[in-house]
């Protein structure tokens, strides 16, 4: 019998040349286009994402993006709008963190969208101590124990 020795077989090979590393061009939302924020994921290629325009649709990720592209809650995406559905719409471009953050510098996001965290985790500073699950122990109960 031969000795594998590489690290995969031909659908690894095959997707070798596609690297996404390099500085891409900040792409701008046109009209029939609009920003939006992950809500969370359903499966099957969807997601549920909450639009800049203050509308929740569910949103289909496109052919392209689907498993090449990976979308997570909290993510920001251009979305899509239909014509005939005002409810749906389909994910045209997922923007890195860095992308999403110069998008709020120029003032195309709201002031109020947060960014580095999802949209279900994460502590804030106003919400400290109202019904989390975690404890602060100071150093003299350590000594205690």
């Amino acid at each position: 019998m031969p000795k594998n020795k590489g690290k995969g077989g031909k659908n690894r090979k095959r997707g070798k040349n596609e690297a996404d590393d390099e500085k891409r061009e900040l792409v701008f939302k046109e009209d029939g286009q609009e920003y939006a924020q992950v809500l969370r994921m359903l499966g099957n290629g969807r997601c549920e994402a909450m639009c800049i325009d203050g509308t929740k649709r569910l949103s289909h990720i496109r052919g392209k993006m689907h498993k090449k592209v990976w979308i997570a809650a909290g993510d920001i995406i251009l979305v899509g709008l239909r014509d005939y559905q005002d409810d749906k719409a389909d994910v045209i471009l997922k923007y890195m963190p860095d992308e999403a953050r110069l998008l709020k510098a120029y003032g195309e996001l709201p002031e109020n969208t947060r960014l580095n965290e999802g949209i279900t985790g994460g502590l804030d500073d106003e919400d400290e101590g109202a019904g989390s699950d975690y404890i602060e122990f100071e150093d003299e109960d350590i000594d205690k124990i």
